[in-house]
């Protein structure tokens, strides 16, 4: 039973992320096809167009680019943050034990691709694109592993999606502290009481979706006014939302059969429609139910979908139209630079920090895996594609720079796709076992 509790969620979060990654990759297709076609003046102009409101003398007008990028993403972030925070309380991350794996390896694909892009980068004006490298795109990577099929054993998806996991709080870590500019710090204080008034309340097991909406908000703008990039207030937001049911399911098990016996006992054949005292039971049933699930759990499988298949192929069809032209000047050295550090990187990193740790017994591997399964996990790991171009926008604000940086990640990450998926492939038919 309590096997099916985690297990089936997970296997469900693998198949969302799977089909987000195939939505990922016709998006970003559409987006090249477009920028590098006879119109693409018009989807420069699309993204560059002002929306916004204006509400008595306060006013808020933004490229829609910027909608996407500091707007919609700050539920990507949320939803991350979600995630992070469920890993950390009830997941796979909940231990020492069960975090060493994934977290050596995730610290090996922050480290070392950082190392990497800094050795081959030798260009002042671009070495402040050393955290592009650093992330891994969940949705992508978990895509390949679905078309390896039922050859991948549960193990290595929840390594993969536990250490991406990590990875994403690294990169949040990163964007808050050194991606970050001309800091409001009242602001900032502003935004922090709110936040701690909100875990405060949490902590006291109360929840109101309209109370937390309506805080969020008012933090993202103090975020966005702030100098500190407002999707890390949708991290943070995510940490005040409670984990905990205000009932358990024992409470809510003993209450279901006498509401269902009332509700019964209340009908009135004379009456077409539900009777007064029904609709009260309804209700009384409607609360039981919202107080029985987690809030946490709850607003994670609403977002999911809305993540996956809106927010992030919107975000990849916004961000990764890149003019591949003759006409237009590259840097190839960062491109060089970003795809040495995204394949390389995360390929020494992972598997050596995995070894190290293995060796020294700090961490243990699944039965079911091999070093030869790590190299092939590692591989994948240089998809960096949507947390990478995130970073690029915050990193760079020179078109070149970032064109080449786009350009670089996106051959970066299809050559560690196509490595990794060839690599486990092989892998994970014959499973070799190393000593």
């Amino acid at each position: 039973m309590v096997k099916n509790f985690i297990i089936k969620p997970f296997q469900s979060f693998v198949k969302i992320e799977s089909l987000s990654g195939l939505l990922l990759f016709g998006a970003t297709i559409l987006a090249l096809i477009w920028a590098n076609s006879s119109y693409s003046h018009l989807y420069t102009e699309l993204w560059q167009q002002k929306i916004g409101f204006k509400l008595l003398n306060f006013e808020l007008y933004k490229p829609l680019i910027l909608w996407i990028n500091d707007g919609l993403m700050a539920i990507f972030f949320f939803l991350i943050g979600l995630e992070i925070k469920r890993e950390l309380m009830i997941g796979e991350l909940n231990s020492i034990k069960k975090a060493g794996f994934p977290l050596l390896g995730a610290l090996g694909g922050m480290l070392f691709p950082l190392i990497i892009y800094l050795i081959f980068n030798k260009s002042p004006e671009t070495a402040n694109g050393w955290g592009i490298p650093m992330a891994t795109d969940i949705a992508f990577s978990l895509a390949i592993l679905k078309i390896l099929g039922d050859r991948v054993p549960l193990s290595l998806k929840i390594f993969l999606t536990a250490f991406a996991i990590v990875d994403d709080l690294g990169a949040v870590i990163i964007i808050a502290i050194f991606y970050s500019s001309g800091l409001n710090i009242m602001l900032l204080v502003y935004a922090a009481l709110i936040i701690i008034a909100l875990l405060v309340i949490s902590k006291m097991k109360y929840y109101n979706k309209y109370l937390f909406f309506i805080a969020g908000v008012i933090v993202w703008f103090l975020f966005l006014k702030s100098g500190v990039h407002p999707t890390i207030a949708g991290v943070l937001m995510a940490f005040t939302i409670p984990v905990r049911t205000q009932i358990d399911s024992t409470e809510f098990t003993s209450v279901l059969p006498r509401v269902v016996e009332d509700f019964k006992g209340a009908n009135d054949p004379e009456h077409l429609i539900l009777t007064d005292e029904q609709i009260e039971h309804l209700n009384e049933l409607e609360t039981c139910m919202d107080k029985v699930q987690s809030p946490l759990q709850h607003l994670e499988h609403r977002l999911h979908n809305w993540v996956a298949y809106f927010i992030m192929p919107i975000f990849a069809f916004a961000n990764a139209g890149v003019v591949l032209s003759s006409d237009i000047s590259l840097d190839k050295q960062l491109m060089v630079s970003l795809i040495a550090a995204l394949i390389l990187g995360n390929l020494i990193g992972i598997t050596l920090m995995t070894f190290i740790g293995d060796k020294l017994k700090l961490i243990s591997l699944p039965k079911d895996l091999n070093y030869w399964n790590i190299i092939g996990i590692a591989l994948l790991a240089g998809v960096g594609f949507t947390m990478s171009i995130f970073i690029t926008n915050l990193a760079f604000t020179d078109p070149t720079s970032i064109n080449s940086a786009k350009t670089g990640i996106i051959i970066g990450s299809s050559i560690a796709g196509i490595l990794g998926y060839l690599m486990l492939r092989i892998t994970l038919k014959e499973t070799p076992k190393i000593n």
